[in-house]
Formats: structure tokens, C-alpha cells, sequence
């Protein structure tokens, strides 16, 4: 085990000790000890019902996560047209999703594909319908106008996908920007 002296302190420690006592620091800075007055603070915007406990919230984070709520509703709103041309293998109908200057990258039992969305509507109605596929939406992050989906397929054309997705709130409504995937192995 390393020996060094804590440059603040002067103290001879370990590495080890060192690198506890650096955590705990940045942990005081980052959380810092709940005072008196916050918790007097706290406990007066807390009401006491019953065995719960209700904490009053602003306006304005309610209003927050109303906004928060709805756009995370409207983003699965915008990317069912995709989802849904999975079953179908209607290529129009997964173009509505999209921006006109959408971009498509990914690979296909190992093979690169880069598509524009003309192309990409295209090779997904050759393919045709799958009936049978299922999807999950593993996440959405949403900053501002700006978001990102992860959803996951199975059983699509006989293939896992695996599908992230860049979106972007314009003139009110979302839309897909661009697409990176892989095709796992077949089902």
C-alpha cells in the first residue's frame, strides 16, 4: 500500500484512506449537512396525514412536471407511426415519424447500412409485415425540445432490434431527427 501526504492537511495516509477521505469531501460539498434552519424549513412546509407525509410543492414545479409528463407522453405519441409500421411494413406510414432530413446507420447481421429516410421507408416496405413483432421502450430523456428513445424489438422480420432515436419538438409536435440501430441475431 502507497503512503502520500494529504496536500491540505499535511497528514501521512494511505492511498486507500486518501481516497476515502477525497469522496467524503466532495460528498459534504455536494450534500452538505442539513442545518437547523432547513429542517425547520422543511419541517414547516410538511403536513402530517395520517402515516403519510405530504410535501408541499411551488407552483412552478407543478407545473414543471405536468410539462415533463406531457412531453413524455408525446414523444411515445410520436414515435407510434414507427412502431406500428413494424406490424405493418408500411413504409409511408414510419416516414410520418420523421423529419424530411432524417438519417439512418446501423447494421444487419453485421452489415453497415446508411440510409436516408427515402430509401430507408422503402426497404422496410420490401420487407413487408410483421404481425408478431413486439417492442418495449427501454427509456426517453427529454431536455427541453430535445430527446432520446431507446426501444428494443423482437420477432421484427425474424430479427431482435435494438433501435435509439434522436427527436426534436418543432412547431409543437415531435419528430424523429435520426436513427442508429443494430439487428442482434435472429430470433
Amino acid at each position: 500500500m502507497k503512503r502520500l501526504v494529504l496536500p491540505t492537511t499535511g497528514v501521512t495516509t494511505t492511498v486507500a484512506a486518501a481516497a476515502i477521505t477525497t469522496l467524503a469531501v466532495a460528498a459534504m460539498i455536494v450534500f452538505p449537512l442539513t442545518t437547523a434552519h432547513s429542517q425547520t424549513q422543511t419541517q414547516a412546509q410538511t403536513e402530517k396525514t395520517g402515516t403519510m407525509t405530504k410535501t408541499e410543492i411551488s407552483k412552478e414545479t407543478a407545473a414543471d412536471e405536468a410539462r415533463s409528463f406531457s412531453d413524455y407522453q408525446a414523444v411515445v405519441e410520436a414515435l407510434q407511426p414507427y412502431i406500428e409500421s413494424a406490424k405493418s411494413g408500411d413504409g409511408k406510414q414510419t416516414r410520418t415519424a420523421f423529419f424530411d432530413h432524417a438519417h439512418i446507420v446501423g447494421s444487419v447481421n453485421g452489415a453497415f447500412s446508411n440510409s436516408d429516410l427515402d430509401s430507408f421507408a422503402a426497404d422496410l416496405s420490401s420487407i413487408g409485415p410483421s404481425p408478431d413483432v413486439k417492442h418495449h421502450i427501454a427509456w426517453i430523456d427529454i431536455s427541453g425540445p430535445a430527446a432520446a428513445a431507446k426501444v428494443e424489438f423482437i420477432n421484427w422480420a425474424g430479427f431482435r432490434f435494438t433501435d435509439f432515436f434522436v427527436l426534436y419538438k418543432h412547431d409543437g409536435q415531435w419528430k424523429i431527427s435520426g436513427k442508429v440501430y443494430d439487428s442482434h441475431a435472429n430470433n
